[in-house]
């Protein structure tokens, strides 16, 4: 199999030093489908063509010279659950699950996201990777805590974990109304680290990625970090839920993200 580079992909330097661990964070570019999905959209939720949604997700392996058949997505829930993968998912498997972790070198893990973060983990020295995803429900339900506590079961450590934010909505784009700092009472709506004052009155501009790199470093995870991406503003790029409700659209496509040890 040789891999497919007219297929663009965005990735972060922190792993550059794991031998071993690839990852990537595909973009809505190199697909096949059309209109609002337009058009490497890899999710099976949406309303899309399914055809076209397989050819776009083996399109995405084939980019990274593994078989179509290693890639695992779970149905995702905003809930706190974590999949173990040990091996190959049978066809008409549905694992639950908004984390996925594995020591299994054959296994591609996936997240679909379209404004909540994908945030990869790795483990180097024991072979322990992870990869979940994050929304602000995922989060204050304990998503990220669980996925690292699942990892540090399998023989990872947390100080030896790195973890990548990879593209999600940015503050600029996620306003948010007066009752929605509540949800975070430990922060407080004068913390601007998280929470700012919006154009609109009475309303605030969310930090989400600040939020969630909060709670890596809370749990020990000192080589954390966050790509500098908007999926809501950048829409040549990304697929993005605020977008589609802003402009009116019936549906909207996700964009993939993997994390997956070598073979």
């Amino acid at each position: 199999m040789t891999a497919d580079t007219s297929v663009p992909i965005v990735s972060s330097g922190a792993f550059n030093n794991h031998s071993g661990i690839h990852h990537a964070f595909f973009t809505r570019q190199g697909g096949v489908s059309t209109g609002i999905y337009e058009s490497l959209n890899c999710g099976p939720g949406s309303n899309d063509d399914p055809e076209c949604v397989r050819i776009n997700r083996d399109r995405a392996m084939v980019r990274l010279d593994v078989s179509p058949n290693s890639l695992v997505t779970p149905h995702q829930t905003h809930s706190a659950t974590v999949a173990v993968v040990r091996g190959v998912v049978q066809e008409g498997e549905v694992l639950q699950a908004d984390a996925l972790v594995t020591k299994s070198p054959e296994m591609v893990l996936g997240i679909l996201t379209a404004d909540c973060a994908p945030v990869l983990f790795a483990d180097n020295r024991v072979g322990v990777v992870a990869i979940a995803h994050v929304g602000w429900k995922g989060a204050l339900a304990g998503v990220i805590e669980a996925t690292v506590e699942v990892m540090t079961g399998l023989g990872a450590a947390p100080e030896r974990i790195t973890a990548v934010i990879g593209p999600c909505i940015s503050m600029r784009s996620y306003e948010v109304g007066p009752e929605f700092p509540d949800n975070f009472p430990s922060w407080g709506i004068g913390n601007h680290k998280i929470f700012a004052p919006a154009p609109r009155q009475g309303y605030f501009l969310f930090n989400f990625s600040a939020y969630i790199f909060h709670c890596l470093y809370a749990l020990g995870l000192k080589n954390a970090s966050r790509l500098p991406y908007d999926t809501c503003a950048e829409a040549g790029r990304f697929f993005s839920y605020r977008r589609a409700r802003l402009f009116g659209e019936s549906d909207f496509g996700r964009n993939l993200s993997v994390i997956f040890l070598e073979n």
